[in-house]
């Protein structure tokens, strides 16, 4: 089921890497991803995560990767898996991943998860975004750095979807004059905060439940950003518990008025999603910008 060139080079890789011959036993598809295809693979070595698409689908999104998880590896807040190794080939690209056992839930899970994210974001930069950019889901994310939060907003998360939004016919220009209004108040809207180091793309799709019984981070999409962001994603699809917000809250305290910006911080993802899938996430969209221009007229 693995191509033959990605097998060759992973069983390559991983012999480099456990300095001895590895041989590849079974391979078992995983589920839930639609952009790449996702193995866990069985080896005289043990159990690993592999991901591998076509390498001019997605340059360098392994790379990113690999960077993002050494990043929030660094803050040493919240676990995330260890990478192996990538190979960014000339038809394939892969990215072989320590392989988390799933396990159950630990008693205090959300109050731990939240007081882990709360540690995360306690983890600062100089400036809004990071040196490199990355993708939040199959799309480039441009992560140029700026100094306050409304202009990296702005500038590097609304304005590049609204611009693919327009250009595929997505966006009327109603819309688009919605988001000019919404801009032009958003330094009043959101409070000022330093910079704080996110996953980037917060759903409940991107966290598992380690051996350990906790929770640990997957498929980042780091930068610099409000912290504000990761914690509305976290509401988009379902949200979290509500012991996971209280215990953040009581780490890191918020401040006052969050659950009115929420709608504004998921207006990203929701572009992204847009820009994905069309749909009913385009409606959501122009639902929140009326809601906020009644609010703030």
């Amino acid at each position: 089921m693995i191509p033959e060139p990605v097998s060759n080079s992973v069983k390559i890789l991983l012999s480099d890497y456990c300095k001895k011959n590895v041989n590849i036993l079974n391979a078992s598809p995983i589920g839930g991803g639609s952009i790449n295809n996702a193995m866990k693979m069985e080896t005289s070595a043990g159990n690993f995560f592999l991901k591998w698409n076509d390498a001019k689908r997605f340059p360098g999104m392994f790379e990113a990767e690999t960077k993002g998880l050494a990043l929030l590896k660094s803050a040493k807040a919240i676990p995330v898996p260890d990478v192996i190794g990538i190979e960014e080939g000339e038809k394939f690209s892969f990215i072989v991943l320590e392989f988390i056992e799933p396990g159950k839930r630990q008693k205090k899970f959300w109050q731990s998860f939240g007081t882990s994210l709360a540690r995360l974001h306690q983890n600062t930069s100089d400036s809004f975004g990071l040196d490199h950019d990355n993708y939040i889901g199959s799309l480039k994310q441009s992560n140029a750095q700026k100094k306050s939060w409304a202009e990296f907003f702005i500038s590097e998360r609304l304005e590049k979807q609204i611009e693919l939004a327009r250009n595929s016919g997505a966006l009327n220009s109603s819309t688009v004059q919605g988001f000019n209004s919404l801009c032009k108040q958003l330094s009043e809207i959101i409070p000022a905060e330093p910079p704080a180091l996110l996953h980037g793309d917060l759903w409940n799709g991107n966290f598992m439940t380690g051996a350990d019984g906790s929770a640990w981070l997957i498929d980042p999409a780091v930068y610099y950003g409000h912290r504000e962001m990761d914690l509305a994603m976290t509401k988009l699809f379902g949200g979290f518990s509500n012991e996971f917000y209280d215990t953040y809250a009581e780490t890191f305290s918020l401040q006052k008025g969050f659950d009115e910006r929420v709608d504004i911080h998921n207006l990203y993802p929701l572009l992204v999603h847009v820009n994905l899938f069309g749909g009913g996430y385009l409606q959501e969209v122009k639902n929140i910008l009326r809601k906020i221009g009644r609010a703030h007229v």
